[in-house]
């Protein structure tokens, strides 16, 4: 009985590390980490500029210059900390700047962000945290 446990045992060890993106070589394990991909860019060969592109091209498409009691736009910089959770949608953590109209306006933007596919950490959906410093 205790040759059967033993041999379960190292049966049961041996799938643990069969995960996907994950790769054991002696003492060391390696966890395959990919960021998240943007609508449109699952057929790109480096997703990671494809989703800084649609990134760049999202904000210069989506936010809308405030403007004072004069009508003058409002310009300044916002510095805005959010992740894309397990299920692809962008959540803002928190958008820092000078002016709260500005920090509003670029809140706006990144709620217009559309779902995406999740980045993965060993195969497996995970939240990835992004810090994007604006001057706008």
């Amino acid at each position: 009985m205790k040759k059967l446990f033993i041999i379960f045992l190292l049966f049961s060890v041996s799938l643990t590390f069969a995960q996907q993106g994950v790769k054991v070589s002696g003492n060391k394990v390696t966890v395959k980490e990919s960021a998240p991909v943007w609508p449109g860019c699952e057929s790109s060969e480096d997703t990671k500029a494809c989703f800084n592109t649609k990134l760049m091209q999202h904000i210069k498409e989506n936010y809308k210059y405030p403007r004072n009691n004069e009508g003058d736009f409002i310009r300044g910089k916002a510095i805005i900390k959010l992740e894309i959770n397990e299920s692809g949608e962008a959540v803002i953590k928190s958008v820092e700047g000078e002016n709260p109209q500005v920090n509003q306006a670029a809140e706006a933007m990144i709620k217009k962000i559309p779902k995406m596919k999740p980045g993965t950490r060993g195969g497996k959906p995970t939240s990835i945290n992004y810090t994007i410093p604006l001057t706008l």
